[in-house]
């Protein structure tokens, strides 16, 4: 993505950039650290790889959405990242980097909302999150705390 993310934030792991990452791509794992995404699964490949594809099932309060996710990115100890659609439209572009540091690694969490801007509208009312840019900034934040918890407590 050449555009500016539209929520993006970083975190500082005394862990391994290898680690992290397995973390990152392991599904039930993600799903843990993550706010809104309870569950993922493969639907197409079983491990993080390009072209791969799974599901994500989402809840905000008595909400409950799925996703489909297609891996663009899987670079080990780098970066792995994903498209998401919802009922076949784009919906977001989620990317983890990771870079190397003095004693473990900073990860890099980024979204980019790829959503057509008649779809925001029904999107809210479906997910009951009207701000969507404000909620996945708090997500993010939220997510690179877990992660970084874990990490640090391996």
């Amino acid at each position: 993505m050449t555009a500016p993310a539209t929520a993006q934030a970083d975190v500082t792991i005394a862990a391994d950039p290898g680690t992290v990452y397995r973390m990152i791509t392991d599904l039930p794992t993600l799903a843990s650290l993550a706010e809104e995404a309870h569950a993922m699964e493969w639907q197409k490949g079983d491990a993080a790889q390009p072209g791969a594809v799974f599901k994500g099932h989402n809840r905000n309060g008595s909400r409950t959405w799925t996703t489909v996710c297609t891996v663009t990115d899987a670079e080990p100890g780098r970066r792995f990242a994903f498209d998401v659609k919802s009922m076949m439209l784009p919906v977001a572009h989620w990317r983890y980097d990771i870079t190397p540091t003095d004693g473990g690694c900073t990860v890099t969490e980024a979204t980019w909302d790829r959503r057509p801007g008649w779809f925001k509208k029904v999107a809210g009312l479906a997910t009951g999150v009207r701000d969507r840019t404000a909620a996945n900034a708090e997500h993010i934040r939220l997510t690179l705390q877990r992660l970084k918890e874990k990490a640090e407590s391996a």
